[in-house]
């Protein structure tokens, strides 16, 4: 599965265990050749009852861990379906798994390595399962572990609606927030994207635990949900009519409003670092000698840019 950036930022939960978010985001999905998460699963047999999924195993570029919460949330509900599709006692919904992932980027310095992971792991799980469900469904269930990750069953500029909080008590309601094509790769193909890896280090903050204290503690976070919808439809009009001016413009005051956010959480959490702030003001530099945008910035939760041209 690919790697997607954010253009328009998916910063807080209003759902912690549904991952449900507070606003609506944005992103373009990058190369597979060069930025990707693959992930192969193998599903044996239990050979008891009693080892029904008691030893799901996991290793992430060579090495074993655990099995996460999160990692389990999505397992389970793909089980769910499992049993409703097979039945309950069925190998698909009962068989132990061996999940072997490998990341071709590095792992959790704001590379988004979590949102291709997830989008891997949901795809996988539901087509080894033999689960009929279209990109936006398994959306739905790669969403559980990583909220980023719906938007990277997509190619192109993919939107991940964030639902109607009115209807968060019903069944259908949390399956509304699910992600969706704004535009294929083919629409803009001469937009281009640059990784500039100024740290392959783990972020001092994960994003899990930074977007909470920021819906916690932050005072400009209610202004910047309340402005993502106009911001949103903004972008998509940019694509739309292929206008890098105003996208360029749009992605750049998002990044930094987002990272406003950031530093405005109680304590403040620090994704910049020195060599970013040097490549926020080259692009400045180079525009204004250009005269127009013809470079846009956008940083995640992490040192490292990416630039579109």
């Amino acid at each position: 599965a690919p790697v997607n950036i954010a253009v328009v930022k998916y910063w807080g939960k209003r759902d912690t265990d549904r991952y449900l978010p507070t606003n609506s985001s944005l992103s373009g999905t990058l190369d597979m050749a060069r930025l990707a998460s693959t992930t192969t699963i193998h599903l044996f047999p239990p050979a008891t009852a009693a080892d029904a999924g008691a030893d799901d195993r996991f290793e992430l570029d060579g090495a074993a861990h655990a099995v996460t919460p999160r990692m389990a949330r999505v397992i389970a509900e793909v089980r769910q379906a499992a049993a409703a599709h097979y039945g309950a006692h069925s190998a698909q919904a009962t068989g132990r798994l061996a999940i072997h992932s490998a990341n071709n980027f590095p792992t959790a310095a704001g590379l988004a390595s979590s949102a291709s992971g997830y989008a891997a792991l949901a795809y996988a799980l539901c087509h080894l399962l033999g689960l009929e469900m279209s990109p936006s469904e398994i959306s739905a269930i790669a969403r559980l572990g990583s909220g980023s990750a719906c938007r990277s069953l997509f190619g192109g500029w993919v939107r991940w609606a964030m639902g109607d909080p009115a209807l968060d008590h019903t069944v259908e309601g949390p399956r509304q927030s699910i992600a969706s094509p704004v535009v294929d790769a083919a629409h803009w193909p001469q937009v281009q994207a640059l990784i500039c890896v100024v740290s392959a280090g783990m972020k001092s903050v994960a994003s899990t635990r930074g977007m909470q204290q920021t819906v916690a503690t932050s005072a400009l976070f209610a202004e910047r949900v309340r402005q993502v919808p106009d911001t949103m439809h903004a972008m998509e009009t940019a694509l739309v009519a292929r206008d890098f001016e105003a996208f360029a413009q749009l992605t750049m005051r998002e990044s930094n409003q987002f990272h406003a956010t950031c530093l405005d959480t109680q304590p403040p959490i620090h994704y910049l670092v020195d060599t970013s702030f040097r490549i926020i003001d080259f692009v400045h530099a180079f525009n204004a000698h250009a005269g127009e945008a013809v470079v846009a910035y956008t940083f995640d939760a992490g040192p490292n840019a990416v630039l579109y041209f």
